[in-house]
């Protein structure tokens, strides 16, 4: 994952095919997440996903599910930060 604007499908815990556009990577101290655009519904606006590495060593993307953390990361993203 290193190229803003490219396209990729995700594939649910149903097994349905999801397809987005990458719009921005952020990093958080040793944290990375990436900001996804839905191509089926882009209005309804952008998803942001935590990149993890799984045990072969492959970036995957994760749920954000604490709050505090997932509010930093659109505090980073908004310019808000205190960095």
């Amino acid at each position: 994952m290193s190229e803003q604007n490219e396209k990729i499908t995700l594939i649910d815990e149903e097994g349905i095919e999801h397809n987005f556009t990458v719009i921005d990577f952020v990093e958080i101290e040793d944290r990375s997440y990436a900001v996804l655009l839905p191509e089926v519904d882009p209005e309804a606006g952008a998803v942001i996903f935590k990149i993890e590495l799984d045990e072969n060593g492959e970036e995957i993307l994760l749920d954000i599910e604490d709050d505090e953390e997932f509010e930093e990361v659109v505090r980073v993203l908004e310019g808000d930060d205190e960095e």
